[in-house]
C-alpha cells in the first residue's frame, strides 16, 4: 500500500530538502516539524508540504503528528558532542532516545513503516565494536529500530555531497583563506554519495515489502582519500592550497584543540576516532534500490566554483 501522508523528521536539513521535494513531486503529503519555522522558509513554496512548529522531544506533540500519518522518516543526526560513556547525552538523545521514542509512538497509533537513515561505518556487531561515541550512539539507534516490531528500513550513507553540503564546501572555504591544510586521517578513505541519490533511495524503498527489515548501504562509484578530496575540493574552487597531512599525534592534537574551540566545530577528538576506520561500502548499492550512484566530479566542480565566487564577494564586501 502506498504512504500518502509521511512525517519527515529532521526534513528541513540539507537531505530532508531533496527528499520532501521528491515526496511532493509524487502528490504525498509530507509534514515537517520545526523548532523554528524561519528554518525551513525553503520548503514552504512546495505543494502538499506542511511546514508546523513543533518540538518532537515532548511526546504528547510526536504522539499528534504520528498517529495522522501512514509513515515515518528518521533523518536526525548530529556529528558533535560532549564527551560521556559509552557516548555524551546529545548523542544519545539524537541516535538512540529520538528512535526509541518514534518507534514507541509508531508502535502506540498502529503506524507500521519507518524509514531510519543511519551512517556508514556502524558496525553490524554493535556499538561494542566501535571506535567513536558517534559510532556507538549510532549502533544503538539501530539496534532500538531492528528490536521494534515495525516494517523498518535503515540506509547506511556515506559522507554525503551536494550544493549545499557541508563537507566539500567546508575544505573549498578553507583553501580560500588558509595558506596550507593541515589535515588529520589523511588516509582514512571515502566514497561519497550524491544527496539526490540518498532521497532517491529513501522514495524508492518507501512502499517496497522487498526493503522491509534490512538494512542497506549508501555510497558512491568511487573511493577518494581524505587527501584526495581535499585536493579536489580546492582545485575544484579555483583555490588549491598545499596539504600537510599530519602524523597521528599531531593529527590527534589538532582535533583536541579544534573540539575545545568555542563556536561551530570543524573537527572533534570523535570525529578523529570516526576517522580511525574507512568509511567505504562493502559493495556496490542493492538494486531494489534503483539507484545508479553519481560520481563526485560530475557535480561537486560546479556547485564549488559557484561558492568560491560568492565567498569571494563576501570577503571584498566585508561580511
Amino acid at each position: 500500500m502506498k504512504a500518502n501522508r509521511i512525517l519527515v523528521v529532521g526534513g528541513a536539513g540539507f537531505v530532508g530538502q531533496h527528499l520532501v521535494a521528491r515526496l511532493s513531486a509524487q502528490n504525498r503529503r509530507v509534514t515537517v516539524p520545526v523548532r523554528r519555522l524561519e528554518r525551513a522558509r525553503h520548503l514552504l513554496p512546495l505543494p502538499t508540504v506542511h511546514v508546523l512548529p513543533a518540538d518532537i522531544a515532548d511526546d504528547a506533540v510526536l504522539d499528534a503528528l504520528i498517529s495522522k500519518c501512514d509513515a515515518v522518516i528518521n533523518l536526525v543526526g548530529i556529528l558533535h558532542d560532549g564527551y560521556g560513556e559509552p557516548y555524551g547525552a546529545a548523542f544519545a538523545n539524537a541516535h538512540v532516545e529520538l528512535p526509541r521514542r518514534l518507534v514507541s509512538a509508531c508502535e502506540r497509533h498502529g503506524v507500521r513503516r519507518l524509514i531510519h537513515v543511519s551512517a556508514l561505518g556502524v558496525p553490524d556487531q554493535g556499538a561494542g565494536d566501535a571506535p567513536s561515541m558517534y559510532l556507538r550512539s549510532k549502533a544503538d539507534g539501530e539496534q532500538v529500530i531492528r528490536d521494534s516490531q515495525l516494517d523498518w528500513t535503515i540506509l547506511r550513507p556515506s559522507v554525503v555531497f551536494g550544493p549545499e553540503d557541508g563537507f566539500m564546501n567546508m575544505f573549498a572555504t578553507m583553501q580560500q583563506f588558509l595558506p596550507v591544510i593541515p589535515l588529520a586521517r589523511a588516509g582514512t578513505r571515502f566514497q561519497p554519495v550524491y544527496v539526490g541519490d540518498l532521497a532517491q533511495a529513501i522514495v524508492n524503498a518507501l512502499d517496497k515489502p522487498g526493503c522491509f527489515g534490512k538494512t542497506y548501504e549508501l555510497a558512491g562509484p568511487q573511493v577518494f582519500t581524505l587527501e584526495e578530496l581535499v585536493r579536489l575540493a580546492g582545485q575544484w574552487s579555483g583555490a588549491a592550497r598545499p596539504v600537510w597531512a599530519l602524523p597521528f599525534t599531531l593529527g590527534q592534537l589538532q582535533a583536541s584543540l579544534l573540539g575545545a574551540l568555542p563556536g561551530p566545530k570543524l573537527m572533534t577528538r570523535d570525529n578523529f576516532d570516526s576517522m580511525s576506520v574507512d568509511n567505504v561500502a562493502s559493495g556496490p548499492i542493492a538494486p531494489e534500490l534503483g539507484i545508479n550512484p553519481t560520481p563526485l566530479a560530475s557535480v561537486a566542480p560546479a556547485y564549488l566554483k559557484r561558492g568560491s565566487r560568492f565567498n569571494a564577494e563576501r570577503t571584498r564586501a566585508h561580511r
